[in-house]
């Protein structure tokens, strides 16, 4: 059977706590985490390959020329992305990867690589959202509704994913499973396995 790895992009606006449910997943199953490429410079702690791969702007704009960028994106001057090759090499060897990326850098890696499963994380409602940004208290009301206003955007672009998780409060352990449980039916798609009739045809 068909043993290539799952590459997995959550993608979801500030406050649908999807970093959270990335970490929960990876405890629960063997995910790989893909490091991002970055041009800024390390912060005290930060380590090459583990946290980013640090390079320098010749060198990341040399990559996107070469195809060698799955996604990138510029943010306060600096270049921010996710290397092809390390995705590529730990697919084949049946690896499943998680991107935990907005929406831009998903869409980007869907146009690249179609197979790519496409999941959005959101909170019941717009309340739920609001309650979770102001629960922060780091924020003030302009910052608020400036990330309201950008989660109401980004909530546009999700009928171009394949599936909507729905985080509830408290819930974090069942948007796990959900997320679970549609890779557990992607790796049942026939497209996936497409081999298995030669077992039968010999």
């Amino acid at each position: 059977m068909n043993q290539k790895g799952l590459l997995v992009i959550i993608s979801g606006p500030a406050g649908s706590g999807k970093g959270t449910i990335v970490s929960r997943l990876r405890e629960l199953a063997p995910f790989d985490f893909s490091v991002s490429a970055t041009t800024r410079k390390p912060r005290p702690g930060e380590l090459h390959g583990v946290h980013y791969y640090f390079v320098d702007k010749a060198d990341f704009e040399s990559k996107i020329e070469q195809g060698e960028m799955l996604e990138y994106a510029q943010y306060v001057g600096n270049y921010y992305g996710t290397p092809k090759k390390p995705v590529e090499d730990a697919l084949a060897e049946g690896k499943n990867i998680i991107l935990d990326i907005e929406v831009k850098g998903a869409l980007q890696v869907k146009e690249k690589m179609p197979e790519a499963i496409m999941i959005y994380v959101l909170p019941p409602d717009y309340e739920t959202l609001l309650a979770r940004i102001r629960g922060r208290g780091t924020e003030t009301e302009e910052v608020i509704q400036k990330r309201m206003n950008e989660a109401k955007n980004e909530i546009k672009t999700f009928p171009r994913y394949d599936y909507v998780v729905i985080n509830r409060d408290g819930g974090v352990d069942r948007a796990a499973q959900d997320v679970l449980t549609i890779l557990s039916a992607e790796k049942m798609r026939t497209l996936r396995n497409a081999d298995i009739p030669e077992n039968f045809f010999r």
